[in-house]
């Protein structure tokens, strides 16, 4: 065999078989990085490549002739400076979905921490600096010393607070301003004014480091396991139920805040939104808070159906970017927040009392679990567009790797005073439209989300987006979310014994989005037993939580229902029923004939 041929043969460091369709661009042996950028940085070849950068960013309605693109595997030579412009459009895919919860989590209202505006600015500064950093693990992969288990996926994954979180935390924090753990003042009109409690995001961290140990400690279990525990019909209720649970709070944003203005006082500090004293304030529900949204939300659709590639993997911020430059141009942004906010930040500049909150521990173990389950699915979706394994040792071995990462991560990312991080699935995207899914572009990406961490005006743009601009983005956003557990329900066979675990799971789980205080008067105990008020605050969240519930019902009734109950799928019953149907009606018509005394043909008309 010749030298040539043999230069065609794909090969990556762990010896995984790259499938046909994506052997546009062979991926060779990976040579150290200072060699790759070494050989790359002194030719022209080596930093732009031959690529079609005309498909790639003019809008489709200009192209006339579609060219396929070359497919860039996980360690192809990829050009640096395709390197570098991949990085940054994954970066712009990615920032939305980093500082989002955030933003929800520390905001105003009964259910969010109400922090100051210097507290908010950190926490998104730390939130994409944590996210930058702790990407790099997954992205790198490592092999624990001595063992067969491995730390990361080795794949383009970038990690970010959870979106999970955000229900949790907002039903935590809800019944910390009701017993009292959080301050409250009422205000001089009457109305009821929650006070920033940033030792509550202590207590969120706190309990985050204490169950990120369930996270760490199930990803050593084999694969085969952990999907036998949660199959897809609790993993698909759950993120459904996710979705449902915070799409509310985008709806609030977008008509104008899902503070004190929400219930739309005659008079006092919140009659107008965010508050009377907000640059252009309204009255929540006005035209003009729905026309700031609905242009995010249409610019995110017109890019979709119009955009170039590189703009729809972007649709999401350019629909930020849009809505906010009209929003500023209008007079609804306060541009206060990016002048004070600091040239330059880091990490650990603000730190927050670290505790427990017990009432939190549940909830936050459902957050956990969730991130078991979406972290496996967005792995075998990333596996699946690089083009390697999505089953079999090495498709395991990534599983196990990037659970144990996720785990790990959100211990670290709770020290670095952010909430728990998973595996984003937003990459995915940019990964099957560009077709590169290079670790390189992965670390350029890092690099760009850490700049837009460090420098804090770039981050404090975020905090001074004005509510109905955030909830025209959230709501397409938190739609996905919830379009995600769709999908994963629709491949279900859907047997009696499904449609009866959906059914069960989400009568309690919807229920309780729709009606969120309807457990909150069940238990009167007014005693001094601080352990059993602990423990009954504890049920009440986790009962008043819809996707909470509604994922241990499901979890539940799959553990104890029979697997050979109703085996039928809905299709094979519904045969049933006709071939029934249809036999109730033939032997209807053959009785009667038969019973007749005069022939068919008499009785209507026709001679014998």
């Amino acid at each position: 065999m010749d030298n040539k041929h043999q230069s065609n043969i794909p090969s990556i460091s762990d010896r995984e078989t790259i499938r046909t369709e994506f052997q546009a661009y062979k991926p060779a042996e990976p040579p150290s990085l200072w060699t790759l950028v070494k050989e790359q940085a002194t030719t022209r070849e080596g930093w732009w490549g031959d690529f079609d950068w005309k498909a790639m960013c003019v809008p489709s309605i200009f192209v006339k002739e579609k060219k396929r693109t070359p497919f860039w595997g996980l360690n192809s030579r990829l050009p640096l400076g395709l390197a570098i412009v991949m990085g940054f459009q994954h970066s712009l895919a990615m920032v939305s979905g980093v500082v989002t919860p955030i933003l929800i989590m520390t905001g105003s209202g009964p259910t969010a921490l109400n922090l100051t505006q210097a507290d908010q600015q950190y926490l998104l500064s730390a939130a994409l600096i944590t996210s930058a950093l702790l990407s790099l693990i997954q992205i790198t992969r490592f092999k624990i010393w001595r063992t067969n288990y491995y730390l990361g996926t080795g794949l383009l994954s970038v990690v970010g607070p959870n979106f999970a979180c955000i229900p949790a935390t907002a039903a935590v924090i809800k019944e910390m301003y009701s017993s009292g753990y959080c301050p409250t003042q009422t205000l001089e009109d009457g109305s009821l004014q929650h006070l920033p409690c940033p030792h509550a995001w202590g207590a969120v961290l706190g309990t985050s480091m204490v169950c990120s140990f369930f996270e760490i400690g199930m990803s050593f279990l084999p694969p085969k396991t952990i999907k036998r525990l949660f199959p897809p019909i609790v993993s698909g209720t759950t993120i459904l139920l996710i979705g449902c649970s915070v799409i509310s709070t985008a709806l609030q944003d977008w008509a104008g805040g899902s503070g004190g203005c929400l219930s739309r006082p005659a008079t006092g500090f919140f009659s107008k939104c965010p508050n009377i004293d907000a640059p252009h304030a309204l009255p929540w529900g006005s035209p003009e808070f729905l026309g700031l949204g609905f242009l995010v939300f249409a610019t995110i659709l017109l890019i979709e159906n119009f955009g170039s590639p590189f703009m729809k993997s972007s649709q999401i911020v350019i629909g930020l970017i849009v809505g906010t430059i009209v929003a500023a141009a209008t007079g609804y942004v306060d541009s206060s927040t990016v002048e004070t906010a600091p040239a330059v930040t880091f990490v650990w500049v603000k730190t927050f009392p670290i505790t427990v909150y017990g009432p939190a521990i549940i909830p936050f173990l459902i957050v956990f679990l969730d991130n078991m389950l979406e972290s496996i699915g967005d792995i075998t979706a990333s596996c699946d567009v690089s083009g390697v394994e999505v089953d079999g040792p090495p498709f395991q071995r990534r599983i196990q790797g990037g659970l144990l990462a996720d785990g790990v991560s959100s211990f670290i990312a709770a020290c670095m005073t952010i909430s728990p991080l998973v595996t984003f699935a937003q990459n995915n995207g940019v990964i099957a439209l560009t077709r590169c899914a290079n670790r390189i572009a992965g670390y350029c990406c890092c690099i760009f989300i850490l700049l837009y961490g460090i420098f804090g005006k770039i981050s404090a743009v975020f905090l001074a987006i004005p509510s109905p601009v955030l909830g025209g983005m959230n709501a397409f956003l938190f739609a996905s979310v919830t379009v995600s557990g769709i999908r994963i329900l629709a491949y279900l066979p859907w047997t009696r014994r499904d449609r009866f675990i959906v059914t069960a799971s989400l009568a309690l789980g919807m229920g309780t989005i729709l009606v969120p205080n309807w457990f909150t008067h069940v238990f009167k105990y007014e005693g001094d037993n601080e352990s059993l008020k602990g423990f009954l605050s504890a049920v009440t969240t986790i009962v008043n939580t819809g996707y909470c519930i509604g994922s241990l019902m499901a979890i539940f009734l799959n553990l104890t229902v029979p697997k050979e109950w109703g085996t039928e799928t809905l299709q094979e019953e519904e045969e049933k029923q006709r071939r029934e149907r249809d036999a109730i009606r033939d032997g209807f018509v053959e009785s009667n004939i038969q019973n007749e005394e005069y022939p068919l043909e008499q009785l209507d008309g026709r001679p014998n």
